[in-house]
């Protein structure tokens, strides 16, 4: 395991301050891969984990910087009967897949790095988005205007967020800068208003998909990118390598992604494509495939606390 730990760090750069800090982190891989190494072999399952770029960290480091989802108080979550504009849109005139990079309305996959700001990312590819759609042309937005200029609700920067409130405080400030001029930092900084004023997309504002509804999200989906809350600290999305993701995560909400798509795999699983803000060397390029059709919550809590932008 020794020997193993020295060639992930070779492969991920990693160096530490002094022997005793590696010899720490050492006993946190080393309990991480036999994790990973007895998920994978019990062949039962139908998505692999690898000892990717977080297999030193501890659950409680991990949470704190690669997560961020704050979830709300239940009025605040709550669909709250406002309109879903999907909501008479029949299934059974959707495509039978979706996939939004395919048509052109998905950036390349971002890092939030070791701020807890994945709110922020996911928000802002639902923007990025519907932005395409409705206009022909996808612009990169900036999160850091969120992380830095956010801050006077629920929403704190890298401490965490909500989808919901940068979606409100996008809409109440008229526009969100482009990546190019306001560009990521990765930490909380002050709001630069002269950088924010140069809106590069709007939005009026957003609707909340019904909970637990994945019929409901399905619509919303095979109309444009969608928020979505999950669990992203289990080990089992954490460590994700490849696959459908079937059912081997809890539901308790911490982390968020946006849904680009949906489709079928090969062996006759029906899937969903989120898209994460942790690297291209996370999980398939980025993305993500976790199971679809699933009754309640929705895996890793998926179908929960779902909205989008208009």
């Amino acid at each position: 395991m020794a020997l193993r730990h020295e060639e992930w760090m070779a492969e991920h750069g990693r160096a530490y301050k002094d022997e005793a800090e590696k010899a720490r982190r050492l006993e946190i891989f080393r309990a991480n891969a036999r994790l990973i190494d007895s998920f994978n072999a019990a062949g039962k399952h139908s998505h692999r984990l690898a000892t990717n770029r977080f297999a030193d960290l501890t659950d409680e480091e991990f949470r704190a910087t690669r997560t961020g989802y704050r979830r709300p108080a239940p009025a605040a979550g709550s669909h709250g009967g406002r309109r879903f504009r999907y909501e008479n849109f029949s299934l059974a005139d959707a495509p039978q897949s979706v996939d939004w990079r395919a048509m052109g309305a998905v950036t390349g996959v971002k890092d939030q790095g070791d701020c807890g700001c994945c709110w922020a990312f996911s928000a802002v590819a639902a923007i990025e988005g519907i932005h395409q759609i409705k206009t022909g042309k996808l612009v990169s937005l900036s999160e850091q205007e969120l992380v830095d200029c956010d801050v006077n609700g629920e929403d704190q920067g890298c401490e965490g967020g909500l989808m919901d409130d940068a979606f409100q405080f996008i809409a109440r400030r008229g526009g969100l800068a482009s990546e190019s001029g306001y560009p990521y930092q990765g930490d909380d900084g002050t709001c630069r208003s002269s950088a924010a004023a140069g809106h590069a997309a709007s939005i009026r504002g957003h609707e909340d998909v019904p909970h637990n509804d994945e019929a409901a999200l399905a619509a919303a989906v095979a109309h444009q990118p969608v928020s979505v809350a999950i669990n992203g600290e289990d080990p089992a999305f954490r460590f994700y390598a490849g696959g459908v993701l079937n059912g081997d995560c809890g539901t308790e909400l911490n982390h968020a992604v946006t849904a680009v798509g949906y489709g079928t795999a090969g062996d006759g699983s029906r899937y969903w494509l989120l898209k994460n803000s942790w690297g291209a060397s996370w999980g398939e390029g980025g993305y993500v495939r976790v199971r679809r059709g699933v009754r309640g919550d929705g895996v890793c809590g998926l179908a929960k606390l779902p909205s989008y932008p208009v």
